[in-house]
């Protein structure tokens, strides 16, 4: 079980530096695109589609690289006042309603960028960027992800709450 959350874990780490990856680019492009506007009077729209579609990829895979790293926002009124293994309980079942809710917007958004794939659908402005399905892919992979590090969580808090049990049984 540990290695798989392990595993989970290390497959996270590499989504998050592509979400920092994509953070960078957003910014080169928008510096290039003012430089370009304000230098040459030029502003090229897939530079500018590009900057608008690379935020996806920020939130939507920077997600869950923020619940492995315990980045988001948790109110803990009760939570630290409980018992090592009622906290493991806790986070088993938020790991589990993680990975159910990941998995149910995964089901449905994938009909979504297969359609885009299928219609050849590509911005509807003149010289705009085409493949959209490949920007609408990053919303089934963010949910993916999260749900991933949602069954990380579950596996995490089951071992967690059942760990002082084992010991005792032991002992």
């Amino acid at each position: 079980m540990l290695t798989l959350i392990e595993r989970i874990e290390r497959c996270i780490e590499w989504l998050g530096w592509l979400a920092k990856a994509s953070l960078l680019g957003v910014v080169l492009l928008v510096a290039a695109n003012v430089l370009l506007r304000y230098l040459f009077s030029i502003s090229p729209v897939p530079l500018q589609e590009l900057e608008w579609h690379l935020v996806s990829p920020i939130a939507l895979i920077g997600i869950s690289y923020a619940l492995r790293h315990r980045a988001d926002v948790r109110v803990d009124i009760f939570y630290e006042r409980f018992p090592e293994q009622a906290k493991g309980l806790v986070d088993m079942l938020t790991g589990l309603l993680t990975l159910v809710i990941g998995a149910y917007v995964v089901w449905l958004a994938w009909p979504f960028v297969m359609q885009s794939y299928a219609f050849g659908e590509g911005s509807p402005n003149p010289g705009g960027l085409t493949h959209r399905y490949l920007l609408k892919a990053f919303l089934p992979l963010g949910f993916a992800a999260l749900a991933l590090q949602g069954l990380a969580d579950m596996l995490s808090g089951l071992r967690q709450a059942w760990q002082p049990a084992l010991e005792t049984e032991v002992a």
